[in-house]
Protein backbone atom coordinates (compact mmCIF):
# COMPACT_ATOMS: atom_id res chain seq x y z
CA UNK A 1 0.00 0.00 0.00
CA UNK A 2 2.70 2.49 0.98
CA UNK A 3 5.08 2.00 -2.16
CA UNK A 4 1.65 2.53 -4.43
CA UNK A 5 1.04 5.94 -2.56
CA UNK A 6 4.98 6.74 -3.04
CA UNK A 7 4.54 5.90 -6.39
CA UNK A 8 1.61 8.21 -6.83
CA UNK A 9 3.07 11.28 -5.11
CA UNK A 10 6.17 10.53 -7.76
CA UNK A 11 3.80 11.01 -10.73
CA UNK A 12 2.69 14.10 -8.95
CA UNK A 13 5.74 15.14 -8.57
CA UNK A 14 6.71 14.49 -12.06
CA UNK A 15 3.17 16.11 -13.30
CA UNK A 16 4.36 19.09 -11.01
CA UNK A 17 7.49 19.66 -12.48
CA UNK A 18 5.95 19.58 -15.84
CA UNK A 19 3.42 22.06 -14.44
CA UNK A 20 6.49 23.95 -13.84
CA UNK A 21 7.88 24.43 -17.34
CA UNK A 22 4.58 25.35 -18.75
CA UNK A 23 3.89 28.02 -16.42
CA UNK A 24 7.37 29.00 -16.87
CA UNK A 25 7.24 28.87 -20.30
CA UNK A 26 4.52 30.54 -21.05
CA UNK A 27 5.09 33.57 -18.69
CA UNK A 28 8.85 34.56 -20.62
CA UNK A 29 6.18 34.21 -24.05
CA UNK A 30 3.94 36.35 -22.76
CA UNK A 31 6.41 39.25 -21.28
CA UNK A 32 8.63 38.82 -24.85
CA UNK A 33 6.01 38.81 -26.84
CA UNK A 34 3.09 40.68 -25.49
CA UNK A 35 4.15 42.56 -22.71
CA UNK A 36 2.60 40.36 -20.00
CA UNK A 37 2.70 37.66 -17.83
CA UNK A 38 1.08 35.07 -16.46
CA UNK A 39 -1.01 35.98 -13.33
CA UNK A 40 0.49 35.09 -10.05
CA UNK A 41 2.61 32.87 -11.92
CA UNK A 42 5.06 33.10 -8.61
CA UNK A 43 2.53 32.28 -6.52
CA UNK A 44 2.14 28.96 -8.75
CA UNK A 45 5.73 27.97 -9.12
CA UNK A 46 6.11 28.50 -5.47
CA UNK A 47 3.54 25.81 -4.68
CA UNK A 48 4.52 23.68 -7.70
CA UNK A 49 8.36 23.68 -6.59
CA UNK A 50 6.97 22.43 -2.93
CA UNK A 51 5.30 19.35 -4.57
CA UNK A 52 8.08 18.89 -7.07
CA UNK A 53 10.37 18.48 -4.06
CA UNK A 54 8.50 17.16 -1.09
CA UNK A 55 6.03 14.78 -2.88
CA UNK A 56 8.96 11.82 -3.93
CA UNK A 57 11.00 12.16 -0.21
CA UNK A 58 8.91 8.87 0.71
CA UNK A 59 10.20 7.37 -2.81
CA UNK A 60 13.62 8.28 -2.49
CA UNK A 61 13.79 6.98 1.14
CA UNK A 62 12.42 3.43 0.33
CA UNK A 63 14.90 3.97 -2.53
CA UNK A 64 17.71 4.30 0.14
CA UNK A 65 19.00 7.79 -2.48
CA UNK A 66 19.86 10.48 0.00
CA UNK A 67 23.20 11.68 -0.16
CA UNK A 68 25.74 9.64 1.54
CA UNK A 69 29.00 9.60 2.28
CA UNK A 70 30.10 6.79 0.65
CA UNK A 71 33.74 6.83 0.71
CA UNK A 72 33.80 7.10 4.40
CA UNK A 73 30.72 4.47 5.06
CA UNK A 74 32.73 1.85 2.41
CA UNK A 75 35.81 1.52 4.78
CA UNK A 76 33.65 0.62 7.85
CA UNK A 77 33.02 -2.88 9.14
CA UNK A 78 29.12 -3.74 7.78
CA UNK A 79 27.65 -4.30 10.95
CA UNK A 80 28.77 -0.81 12.44
CA UNK A 81 27.73 0.39 8.38
CA UNK A 82 23.90 -0.78 9.53
CA UNK A 83 24.11 0.52 12.97
CA UNK A 84 25.05 3.60 11.54
CA UNK A 85 21.87 3.79 8.81
CA UNK A 86 19.60 2.73 11.71
CA UNK A 87 21.03 5.75 14.04
CA UNK A 88 20.25 8.32 10.90
CA UNK A 89 16.68 6.58 10.52
CA UNK A 90 15.83 7.40 13.89
CA UNK A 91 17.13 10.98 13.84
CA UNK A 92 15.35 11.26 10.88
CA UNK A 93 12.53 9.89 12.49
CA UNK A 94 12.71 12.92 14.99
CA UNK A 95 14.03 15.58 12.71
CA UNK A 96 10.93 15.28 10.61
CA UNK A 97 8.84 15.43 13.39
CA UNK A 98 9.06 19.18 14.08
CA UNK A 99 8.60 19.88 10.21
CA UNK A 100 5.43 17.74 10.45
CA UNK A 101 3.88 19.99 13.32
CA UNK A 102 4.45 23.26 11.54
CA UNK A 103 2.73 21.42 8.34
CA UNK A 104 -0.12 20.65 10.48
CA UNK A 105 -0.30 23.87 11.65
CA UNK A 106 -0.15 25.79 8.88
CA UNK A 107 -2.67 23.66 7.21
CA UNK A 108 -4.82 23.74 9.62
CA UNK A 109 -4.62 27.68 10.08
CA UNK A 110 -4.56 28.32 6.49
CA UNK A 111 -8.11 26.18 6.33
CA UNK A 112 -9.74 27.70 9.49
CA UNK A 113 -9.04 30.98 8.12
CA UNK A 114 -9.37 30.39 4.33
CA UNK A 115 -6.11 32.23 3.76
CA UNK A 116 -5.32 33.10 0.36
CA UNK A 117 -2.65 34.77 -1.38
CA UNK A 118 -3.24 38.67 -2.18
CA UNK A 119 -2.98 38.80 -6.21
CA UNK A 120 -4.89 38.67 -9.16
CA UNK A 121 -6.21 35.13 -8.77
CA UNK A 122 -6.73 35.16 -4.89
CA UNK A 123 -4.72 31.75 -4.79
CA UNK A 124 -6.03 29.76 -1.78
CA UNK A 125 -3.04 29.29 0.81
CA UNK A 126 -4.18 25.37 1.84
CA UNK A 127 -3.26 23.55 -1.11
CA UNK A 128 0.90 24.15 -1.14
CA UNK A 129 0.93 23.51 2.50
CA UNK A 130 -1.22 19.97 2.19
CA UNK A 131 1.24 19.19 -0.17
CA UNK A 132 4.15 19.85 1.84
CA UNK A 133 2.40 17.78 5.22
CA UNK A 134 1.18 15.14 2.84
CA UNK A 135 4.87 14.11 1.70
CA UNK A 136 6.15 15.27 5.28
CA UNK A 137 4.03 12.51 6.73
CA UNK A 138 4.27 9.66 4.06
CA UNK A 139 8.00 10.39 4.01
CA UNK A 140 8.13 9.68 8.03
CA UNK A 141 5.55 6.42 7.75
CA UNK A 142 8.37 5.06 5.20
CA UNK A 143 11.10 5.87 7.52
CA UNK A 144 9.35 4.07 10.25
CA UNK A 145 8.99 1.32 8.65
CA UNK A 146 12.16 0.95 7.06
CA UNK A 147 13.71 1.75 10.98
CA UNK A 148 11.69 -0.89 12.17
CA UNK A 149 12.89 -3.68 9.65
CA UNK A 150 16.20 -2.45 9.68
CA UNK A 151 16.33 -3.16 13.56
CA UNK A 152 14.61 -6.30 13.17
CA UNK A 153 17.56 -7.38 10.13
CA UNK A 154 20.16 -6.15 13.02
CA UNK A 155 18.77 -7.70 15.94
CA UNK A 156 19.32 -11.27 13.62
CA UNK A 157 22.61 -10.40 12.74
CA UNK A 158 21.79 -10.05 8.85
CA UNK A 159 22.51 -7.02 6.62
CA UNK A 160 20.29 -4.74 5.74
CA UNK A 161 18.74 -4.99 2.48
CA UNK A 162 19.58 -3.36 -0.69
CA UNK A 163 17.24 -0.93 -2.12
CA UNK A 164 14.39 -2.08 -3.83
CA UNK A 165 15.11 -5.66 -2.02
CA UNK A 166 13.81 -7.37 1.08
CA UNK A 167 10.38 -5.18 1.03
CA UNK A 168 11.62 -1.99 1.47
Amino acid sequence: MLRRIERLLVDLSICAVLALGLVITANVLLRALFNSGVPDSTIVVADLMVAAVVLPLAATTANRAHIAVEFLANRIPARLSDALIIFGSIFGLLALLPLIWAGWRETAGAIEKSSFYFGELAVPKWPGRLIFLAGMVICWLRLLVMTATDLRCLLRNERLSEPGIGGH
